[in-house]
C-alpha cells in the first residue's frame, strides 16, 4: 500500500496535463500539405503536445523535405521558424518518455536538418540513446550508429560498444537491411575475423533479400570498399541487383556505384554499358551545376566522341557557375578523360586559381598532377601552388600529409626542396610506413635530378635523406610481422626508388611470411609478384599449393591475377599440370560472365604457358565476343585499349601456330600492319656495329638481312641461311647502307618461313635481348620471349637469344671477342 501511495503523485506529475488523447493531432499532423500547417498545429497546441506527437511532427517535417528537389529545398527556412525552435525545446524536455524507435528518428532528423552535433539537443540525445543502446532492436541501433557516422563518430567508444553488439548478435540478425547500415557504420574498427564474419552474414542472408533493395546492395559494396576486401561473390550478387534496377537508378546512385567500383577495382562490362546508355539518357535533362559536374564525372571517362563533344560544352557554358570543389571534379574527369580541350582546360583552371587557398594538401596533389598530365602551363598558377605547398609544409608535423606536400613541390617546374624542408622530412621518417617513404624518395629523387641539371650540384642534404630512406625502409621490412599488414603497404608501390633499394628486400619478406598465403590474399600477392619481375620459386610453389588446397574458395575473377606470374615469368610449379587444369577448370562455369577483357588477358596468359583451353577458345573466338570486346574497347583509355587490342593479335597468332586443328583463322593482318611497318625505320648505332660485325663474319652484307618481319609479324633483329654443310648462303642485292634498312622482308603469312629453302638449309634468327627479357634476380627468360622463340622455330628458324648479359659481359669487350662469339653462335664450336 505504501509502495502504492508512493507511486501516484509520480504518475499523476507525469501524465496530469497530458491530453485524454492524442490521436485527433496526429490525424491533422498525417493529414497536412506543406510545412506551415504543422507549425500552425505546434503553435496551437504546443503545451499540450506528447512526445510522440512530437516525433510525428519533425517526420512529417522531414518527409516535405525529402519529396522536394535540392534546387527547391527549404532545410534554412525551416531550421530557422520559431515552431522549429519550440519542436527542439519539446524534444528536450521529453525525449526521456519517446520510444526507443522515436528518440532515434528524432535525432536522425534533427541531423537532416543540418543541426551540429556538438549542439545541446543533439548530445543529449546521444547521450540518452547510449544509455539504453543494450535494448535496441537492430533496426533502432543500424539507424543510431548511422546518426553517429554522420557526426563522423567511427572511431569512438560509443561506436566500439554498437560493434560489440553486433558481433554478440549476430547469429540472430536475419534483417539484411539493417545489418548493411551496422557494417558500413562500424567497419573502421573492426577485426579482420570480424570482417569475414560479416561478410559470411550477409552472404547468408541475401537470398532474403528484395531484389528492389538497391540501397542494400550499395552499402554492402560500401562496406567492402571500406574493409578493402574486394569479396567477388558478394560483389557479383550486389551487381546483378544494380542490373535489374538499372531503369530506377538516379544519377546519384550511378556515381555512388562506379566510384565503389573504381576503388574495389572491380569491372562489369555489363554495368559500364547500361550505365552509359542510362547515364547518355540523362544528358538532356540537367541544367544544374552540380548535376551537370556529377554527370561529367560519372559519363566522361565512358562516353562516346559526341556524348563528351556535349558534355564539355554544357560544363563550358556553366563554367562561370562552378564552385572550387565542382571545378576540381571536373579537371579530374578530364584527366581520366586525356582530354586536350584547350579552352576547358584554361577555363577550369582559372577557377581552380580563384580557390586555391581554399584547397586542402590533398587536393593541391591533384590540382597539381591534372595540370602535369594535361601540359598546362601558367607561371602565375604554379608560383601560387607553391607558394601555398610550401605554406602548408611549414606548419604540418603529420607524416602522410608531409609527403604529399613534398610529392606536389617535387612535381612543379622548379623541383627544389632547401635542408630545411630536407630536415623536416628526415625528422618524420621514423614515423612513416612504406607507402611514405616511397612518395619521400621519388619526390627527392626528382629534387636531385633538377638540382643536376640546372644548379649543377647536389646538395649533401638530399643523399643523406635518401640513405636514411633506405634505412628505414629496410628496417620496416625486416621488422614486419604479418603478411596483411606488409600486403596493405607494398600492393600500390611502384617506381625507381622502391625497385631499387626495397623490391629484393620486400621478395625476402613475402617468403619469410609465406605461410600466411591463404585463399583471400593470394590473388594479389600473386599479381605483386608478377609485377616485380623477380623470380622466386618458393613463393609461386607456395601460390599454387594454397590455390590446389584451397580452389573452391577461390572466386573464378581471381584466377588471371593468380596465373599472371607464371606467365610473365615463365615458371612452372612441381604439379603443373594439376595447377594449370585445376585453374582453367574453375574458370569454365564462367566463360560466359567474365569480362570481355580478362577473356582476353587470360587466354593470352594461358598461351604464354603453352595452354590453349578449346572451351575459353571458343569463347573468345566468335562473333558475338569479339562484337562485346569491341563495345567495351570504346569504353576505356587509349593505352588500355591498344593494349588489348595487341594481346588479342598475339592470342590469335599464338594459337594459329600451336594449335592449327582449331581451324581458328588469322585475322589481325591489316592491324600489324598499322603498328609495325610504319615503325621500321633506321637502326641505332649498337645496331650498326652488329650488322657490320655480322656482315664480317657470314661473308658480306648480302649474306644478313636486318629487321625482319616473319609471318604472324614477329619482328627479327637480324636473319641469315645457311645451308647444309653450315655455309652462308646469300640473300642477292640489297643496295644497303646502314643508315638506311633494307626494304623489309615480309613473307606471306600462309606459308612456314622454311618452306621455300634448298633442301637441309635453315633460317637462323639472330636475337638481342635486352634485360628486359630477363627475371631481375636471374638469368631466367620471361614467358613472352620464351613464347617467341617456341613460335620463331614452328616458323622453321633455328633462333639464337643472345642475353645482354654475356653480349656486354667484359669477356666479349673487344670487337675480336664479339666476332668469335658470334661465329661460336652461328656455325657451332670451332668453326673459323
Amino acid at each position: 500500500m505504501l509502495c502504492l501511495r508512493a507511486i501516484r503523485p509520480f504518475s499523476w506529475r507525469v501524465f496530469h496535463f497530458r491530453p485524454f488523447s492524442f490521436e485527433p493531432v496526429i490525424s491533422q499532423m498525417n493529414n497536412c500539405t506543406d510545412e506551415e500547417q504543422i507549425f500552425g498545429l505546434i503553435e496551437k497546441n504546443k503545451s499540450l503536445l506528447s512526445e510522440k506527437q512530437v516525433g510525428c511532427a519533425l517526420s512529417m517535417l522531414w518527409q516535405f523535405q525529402k519529396q522536394k528537389t535540392s534546387s527547391v529545398k527549404n532545410v534554412d527556412c525551416i531550421r530557422n521558424h520559431p515552431q522549429f525552435l519550440t519542436l527542439r525545446n519539446l524534444a528536450t524536455t521529453k525525449m526521456g518518455f519517446m520510444s526507443d524507435s522515436t528518440l532515434v528518428n528524432v535525432l536522425y532528423i534533427i541531423q537532416q536538418f543540418g543541426i551540429e552535433a556538438h549542439d545541446s539537443l543533439v548530445e543529449a540525445l546521444v547521450t540518452e540513446a547510449w544509455r539504453r543502446l543494450e535494448r535496441f532492436d537492430i533496426s533502432v541501433l543500424s539507424k543510431f550508429s548511422s546518426c553517429l557516422a554522420d557526426q563522423h563518430l567511427y572511431y569512438s567508444p560509443l561506436m566500439g560498444k554498437i560493434a560489440d553488439i553486433v558481433n554478440r548478435n549476430l547469429e540472430n540478425i536475419q534483417d539484411l537491411r539493417s545489418l548493411s547500415v551496422l557494417m558500413v557504420s562500424i567497419s573502421s574498427l573492426i577485426s579482420q575475423r570480424f570482417q569475414e564474419k560479416l561478410v559470411n552474414k550477409a552472404e547468408l542472408l541475401f537470398d532474403t533479400m528484395d531484389s528492389s533493395q538497391v540501397n542494400t546492395a550499395r552499402r554492402i559494396v560500401q562496406f567492402l570498399r571500406n574493409i578493402k576486401y574486394s569479396y567477388y561473390p558478394l560483389l557479383e550478387r550486389c551487381n546483378k541487383v544494380f542490373l535489374s534496377n538499372m531503369n530506377h537508378l538516379d544519377l546519384d546512385s550511378i556515381s555512388k556505384i562506379l566510384s565503389l567500383y573504381h576503388s574495389l577495382q572491380f569491372h562489369s562490362f555489363e554495368f559500364i554499358l547500361m550505365t552509359k546508355k542510362r547515364l547518355t539518357e540523362m544528358i538532356p535533362l540537367f541544367d544544374h551545376p552540380a548535376s551537370c559536374v556529377k554527370l561529367f564525372v560519372a559519363l566522361g571517362p565512358m562516353a562516346g566522341p559526341e556524348e563528351k563533344k556535349q558534355l564539355k560544352s554544357t560544363i563550358l557554358l556553366m563554367s562561370e557557375e562552378l564552385t572550387g570543389q565542382q571545378a576540381l571534379a571536373v579537371m579530374g574527369a578530364m584527366e581520366e578523360m586525356e582530354s586536350r580541350n584547350s579552352r576547358l582546360i584554361k577555363k577550369i583552371t582559372s577557377i581552380l586559381h580563384k580557390h586555391l587557398d581554399n584547397y586542402k594538401p590533398i587536393e593541391l596533389l591533384r590540382i597539381t598532377q591534372a595540370l602535369i598530365f594535361l601540359h598546362f602551363q601558367s607561371k602565375e598558377l604554379f608560383v601560387k601552388l607553391r607558394e601555398l605547398l610550401l605554406s602548408y609544409l611549414k606548419v604540418s608535423v603529420i607524416p602522410s600529409e608531409i609527403s604529399i606536400l613534398v610529392y606536389a613541390l617535387s612535381m612543379l617546374p622548379s623541383a627544389h626542396l632547401d635542408d630545411v624542408r630536407m630536415s623536416q622530412i628526415e625528422a618524420v621518417l621514423p614515423q612513416c610506413d612504406l607507402h611514405d617513404l616511397n612518395i619521400f624518395a621519388t619526390s627527392v629523387l626528382r629534387c636531385i635530378q633538377y638540382d643536376h641539371m640546372y644548379l649543377d650540384n647536389i646538395p649533401g642534404k638530399q643523399l643523406k635523406v635518401l640513405q636514411k630512406l633506405d634505412h628505414y625502409g629496410h628496417q620496416r621490412l625486416q621488422e614486419c610481422k604479418s603478411l596483411n599488414l606488409l600486403w596493405e603497404e607494398v600492393k600500390s608501390l611502384k617506381g625507381d626508388w622502391f625497385a631499387d633499394s626495397l623490391l629484393e628486400e620486400t621478395v625476402v619478406t613475402l617468403q619469410r611470411l609465406m605461410d600466411e598465403i591463404n585463399y583471400i590474399n593470394v590473388a594479389g600477392i600473386a599479381s605483386f609478384i608478377s609485377r616485380t619481375n623477380i623470380l622466386s620459386t618458393s613463393l609461386l610453389d607456395k601460390i599454387a599449393s594454397v590455390v590446389l588446397q584451397q580452389i573452391e574458395k577461390i572466386h573464378p575473377f581471381a584466377i588471371l591475377a593468380i596465373i599472371l606470374p607464371f606467365s610473365t615469368l615463365n615458371y612452372d610449379p612441381p604439379q603443373r599440370d594439376e595447377f594449370f587444369g585445376t585453374c582453367i577448370q574453375h574458370l569454365n562455369s564462367y566463360l560466359s560472365v567474365l569480362d570481355p577483357l580478362v577473356l582476353v588477358f587470360l587466354g593470352y596468359s594461358l598461351a604464354t604457358l603453352g595452354y590453349f583451353p578449346e572451351d575459353l577458345l571458343k569463347a573468345i573466338f566468335n562473333i558475338k565476343f569479339l562484337a562485346r570486346l569491341d563495345s567495351q574497347l570504346e569504353l576505356i583509355c587509349s593505352s588500355l585499349n591498344m593494349k588489348v587490342q595487341f594481346r588479342l593479335m598475339e592470342l590469335n597468332r599464338a594459337v594459329c601456330l600451336e594449335c592449327p586443328e582449331y581451324q581458328i583463322p588469322w585475322f589481325h593482318d591489316r592491324f600489324c600492319q598499322q603498328h609495325y611497318i610504319k615503325d621500321f625505320g633506321s637502326m641505332n648505332g649498337a645496331q650498326q656495329q652488329i650488322y657490320k660485325m655480322l656482315a664480317e663474319v657470314l661473308g658480306g652484307i648480302n649474306f644478313v638481312k636486318a629487321s625482319v618481319l616473319t609471318p604472324y609479324y614477329y619482328t627479327i633483329d637480324f636473319e641469315c641461311i645457311l645451308d647444309k654443310r653450315r655455309n652462308p648462303l646469300p640473300y642477292g642485292s640489297h643496295n644497303t647502307t646502314l643508315e638506311k634498312l633494307p626494304k623489309i622482308h615480309l613473307e606471306s603469312n600462309t606459308q612456314i618461313a622454311g618452306s621455300r629453302l634448298p633442301p637441309g638449309a635453315e633460317k637462323i634468327a639472330l636475337e638481342f635481348l635486352d634485360s628486359r627479357a630477363f627475371c631481375r634476380n636471374i638469368p631466367h627468360l620471361k614467358g613472352k620471349s620464351a613464347m617467341k622463340k617456341r613460335h620463331l622455330e614452328i616458323l622453321g628458324y633455328h633462333v639464337i637469344q643472345i642475353p645482354p648479359f654475356e653480349w656486354n659481359s667484359m669477356a666479349l669487350s673487344t670487337k675480336a671477342a664479339r666476332m668469335d662469339y658470334l661465329r661460336e653462335r652461328i656455325f657451332g664450336e670451332g668453326k673459323s
